[in-house]
């Protein structure tokens, strides 16, 4: 059965590093000190672990950035893991904690994200859109600013 939660513990916050690491640094080949920084350790930022049974398969990390919006990051599902719904269940899971902690009096809040190019249609399916044509490089890897707006009143994405 599939969980996602907030993490409170240093154990499940190794968990998420593990994940991490292994998509980010072995996989990608990010330098292990940008991929783990200091806003891991930061008292505002949340991470999300998601499992199903006993197996840890995806982590994201969730960063306020203002009033009623946030920025979500260091998405990561293990490669055994894609393919089988478990990101958009990690970002919607990801979506409703955002909500719940940082949304306007109204309900709604921005979701901001660095978005790896061969990533995109994944997050436009999840109702993202690119903020701009801009493409740049974040630890040598394409990336492009997306965003979208969520409801939480009515857990609609809002274009």
């Amino acid at each position: 059965m599939i969980e996602v939660h907030e993490v409170h513990a240093e154990e499940e916050l190794q968990r998420c590093f593990t994940i991490r690491k292994e998509v980010f640094v072995q996989e990608q080949k990010v330098p292990l000190a940008e991929e783990i920084d200091a806003l891991d350790r930061d008292p505002n930022t949340v991470h999300v672990l998601l499992r199903d049974g006993d197996a840890d398969l995806g982590t994201a990390r969730i960063l306020p950035d203002g009033a009623g919006e946030v920025h979500i990051g260091r998405v990561a599902v293990r490669a055994n893991a894609r393919g089988y719904g478990y990101g958009r269940a990690l970002m919607e899971a990801a979506h409703r904690i955002a909500a719940q902690k940082f949304s306007e009096d109204d309900g709604r809040l921005r979701c901001v994200l660095s978005a790896q190019l061969q990533a995109v249609p994944f997050y436009e399916s999840l109702g993202y859109r690119s903020i701009d044509e801009r493409i740049y490089l974040d630890a040598q890897i394409e990336h492009r600013d997306m965003a979208c707006e969520i409801n939480l009143c009515n857990r609609d994405v809002i274009h």
